[in-house]
């Protein structure tokens, strides 16, 4: 009997953190201007506003349509899911240097400063494909996924 009960005790545990670890993921802004709310409600008061598209957020709850993040600087609150897309952006977290190819011995293209968002165009072996705006002109190429926020 008490085997039983020490059996299903730990099925339960392992179903809840699986859960749990399902649940943070991140995403990306889909909009210019998102609402975030104190609470999983249209009812719940506006907490702040961001204003960045692409900005990278962590989802680290769900509720029903509304999901509660957790952006860079550990400011969380709540916001629905219409404005939230795939994850599709990074934040360097130090400088960096743009590469023209997946090697640091490749080209450099332009130097990144801390903070810069990148948008992804995809990601392989510890590299990611970049795009990136810097005074109305594109850049395009390849950063080592180190040291960034917004992809594990």
């Amino acid at each position: 009997m008490k085997k039983k009960i020490l059996i299903k005790i730990i099925v339960l545990l392992t179903l809840l953190t699986q859960n749990l670890i399902a649940e943070e993921k991140f995403l990306s802004l889909k909009k210019n201007k998102v609402n975030v709310r104190y609470g999983p409600s249209f009812d719940s008061e506006i907490k702040y506003i961001y204003k960045k598209l692409n900005l990278p957020v962590k989802q680290i709850d769900k509720k029903e349509n509304f999901r509660r993040i957790v952006d860079l600087k550990n400011n969380s609150g709540w916001i629905h899911v219409s404005q939230l897309k795939k994850a599709n952006s990074i934040i360097v977290l130090e400088d960096k240097i743009l590469f023209k190819k997946p090697s640091n011995f490749s080209k450099p293209i332009a130097k990144l400063k801390e903070g810069r968002l990148l948008v992804i165009r995809k990601c392989e072996n510890n590299w990611c494909n970049v795009t990136t705006n810097n005074l109305n002109i594109d850049y395009v190429g390849w950063v080592k996924a180190d040291n960034v926020w917004g992809i594990y």
